[in-house]
């Protein structure tokens, strides 16, 4: 052979599957008219991969002088359509490959196919007529595994040759040639057999398409549409090149119909020879391969819809889930490709039709009357995207349960350890949930997020404080104000308890947040001017019991407690300072965010749904 076997080997077969030896095999049994294809695996176990054995037997016309000249010679093809390198993935995953053919009815020749081979063989005279055909028998496998176990068991390989060969094996059908594989394995002495035949095969219908971009030649779409059993359904979109059948993802696996065979090909003499030399990929332009996986779906999609009413509903019910479920979306949704492409690809290509739409308005200096009525829709949907994200906030919240730490509530609401300014509130916007506990908390110049004390206060006082107190209240807000501008500012302490705690701990929330008061009121004649307390636990009888007896409940959702209290910052002389104290029950909290996020929902969604 011109060409070193072990480098072309490992140049063109670097990424491969144990598959492709059937595959090859059969493809050049039928080049050279084989019309019966028998196929042998062997093996003690699927845990014992170096005893598997192949045996491929054909009845087409042997290695004569000229196919054995070719087939000593990598590239030497007749056609485009031929590469000249299948050949090469025998020696992939098999040691040994000896071949046997007998050919012109009185010739034998026998060669060994591996790295070293270099287009010897050995030809005898047999002394009698037999018929032609030709016999690979493989061993040595070279892997220390399979790969996949179903590799090498009949049912899923016959699928396997059927989906690849579908084309070709339905042109003999047309030709009514008749075509058997047989497949066959033992493997730890159990054996197991299928038969692909054409007779297997229906007539498929066939309509024109019409391409006007004329990036191809005329189309034809052969299909067929039939019922059956839940368990035997399946669904084949390929387009045929070089009388293979290649895959084209048109629907995804969970929009795959329940209870139907489908085949779907694809013809064009356009695609003839647009693979690459291994035949493991398409070499379309991807500016191609989207206009035919374009004109395929649409197509496609029309044929199911006319055979299959009940599809064409399922795919109306889909489109509306996904209308309430992203309202933002509508109108950008390609309706066409519902229920046929994955959802997550639907909602990607709507979500981009919406930046693009988004950055077109927000580039132009100047707006036409069109522009701005777009702008004001617009601007509805990013509200809408904003308003739905922090309904699946509190969502999340609403999941938590007593096996959850406070941390994790803490992560909800806003990052630990972290701190956001004001100046930043739209850059923010999608990690500071701080508007869970008032939509009015939105507007701060500052949030501390687990901080100790001591920043808390020195983000108050603009560094004058030296303090050492490592007390951290769960999150803090500085708002309404700028210490470094030398106003006075107002204070948000929030603390919060997990779920499922005792009466006892859920108390000491209590004592908390007085002695986050009493630290910073001594601040108060200078930098604060009004604080707010917050304690955020879970309710229990005996809790209530306690907090109605000191406590002034409020209008909520839930339950929400108020009490204005006395501070006492030094005994002598006495001096208080007012404050007041909020203990609200987790599901309030909750409750109330819901109760005001639903309602912008609820009407951003009536407008779109209009």
């Amino acid at each position: 052979m011109r060409v070193k076997l072990n480098k072309a080997v490992k140049m063109f077969f670097g990424n491969s599957s144990l598959e492709m030896v059937y595959l090859e095999a059969i493809a050049n049994a039928l080049d050279a008219g084989a019309r019966r294809i028998d196929i042998a695996i062997s093996a003690r176990d699927y845990s014992q991969p170096e005893t598997l054995t192949f045996d491929i037997e054909d009845n087409g016309i042997g290695f004569t002088p000229e196919r054995f000249e070719k087939f000593s010679n990598l590239f030497d093809v007749d056609e485009s359509s031929h590469k000249g390198l299948g050949r090469l993935i025998y020696l992939c995953y098999f040691d040994n490959v000896i071949v046997s053919s007998i050919y012109n009815g009185f010739s034998k020749r026998i060669f060994e196919f591996s790295e070293g081979f270099d287009g010897e063989s050995i030809v005898s005279v047999l002394p009698a007529e037999q018929n032609s055909g030709t016999k690979f028998s493989m061993s040595g496998y070279t892997l220390t595994r399979l790969a996949q176990f179903s590799y090498i068991q009949p049912k899923y390989l016959k699928n396997r040759i059927l989906t690849e060969f579908y084309s070709r094996l339905y042109k003999f059908k047309q030709d009514g040639q008749l075509i058997e594989i047989n497949i066959t394995s033992t493997i730890n002495n159990v054996s197991a057999t299928e038969t692909l035949s054409t007779d297997e095969i229906p007539i498929l219908q066939m309509i024109p398409l019409e391409n006007s971009l004329e990036l191809f030649a005329s189309m034809e779409l052969h299909y067929r549409i039939e019922e059956t059993q839940m368990e035997k359904s399946s669904v084949i979109t390929a387009i045929s090149v070089d009388n293979r059948t290649y895959n084209i993802d048109i629907i995804a696996a969970e929009n795959m119909p329940i209870g139907y065979k489908m085949v779907f090909l694809l013809y064009s003499d356009s695609f003839n020879g647009r693979v690459d030399a291994t035949r493991q990929n398409l070499t379309l332009e991807e500016v191609e391969l989207q206009t035919v996986k374009k004109l395929f779906r649409d197509n496609v999609a029309r044929i199911i819809n006319e055979n299959i009413p009940q599809i064409t509903q399922q795919n109306q019910e889909r489109k509306q889930r996904l209308i309430n479920q992203f309202p933002h979306l509508n109108g950008y949704f390609d309706v066409d490709n519902i229920g046929y492409a994955s959802q997550n690809d639907v909602l990607k290509k709507a979500q981009e039709r919406f930046l693009k739409a988004q950055r077109e308005i927000l580039g132009a200096t100047h707006l036409t009357d069109e522009q701005y009525k777009e702008s004001l829709e617009l601007s509805s949907r990013a509200l809408t995207e904003y308003i739905m994200f922090r309904q699946i906030i509190i969502n999340k919240l609403k999941s938590i349960d007593k096996h959850d730490l406070e941390e994790d509530i803490h992560k909800l609401i806003v990052p630990m350890r972290e701190q956001f300014d004001g100046g930043n509130l739209m850059n923010d916007l999608y990690r500071n949930n701080i508007w869970v506990l008032d939509d009015k908390y939105m507007t701060y110049d500052t949030v501390l997020s687990d901080k100790e004390m001591s920043t808390v206060i020195d983000v108050i006082t603009d560094g004058e404080a030296i303090v050492n107190d490592d007390d951290r209240p769960d999150i803090t807000l500085v708002f309404s104000g700028n210490p470094n501008e030398g106003r006075k500012v107002d204070v948000v302490i929030i603390e919060l308890k997990r779920k499922g705690l005792s009466t006892e701990n859920n108390s000491i929330i209590e004592i908390q947040l007085e002695n986050r008061a009493r630290r910073l009121m001594h601040y108060f004649d200078h930098n604060i001017q009004q604080i707010w307390f917050y304690g955020i636990v879970e309710f229990n009888e005996e809790f209530e019991l306690h907090l109605e007896s000191e406590y002034h409940q409020l209008y909520s959702s839930g339950k929400v407690y108020y009490k204005p209290k006395e501070v006492v910052l030094q005994k002598n002389p006495r001096i208080a300072m007012p404050i007041g104290l909020y203990i609200m029950d987790f599901d309030a909290v909750v409750n109330d965010a819901d109760a005001r996020n639903s309602t912008f929902l609820n009407i951003i969604k009536s407008k779109f749904n209009r």
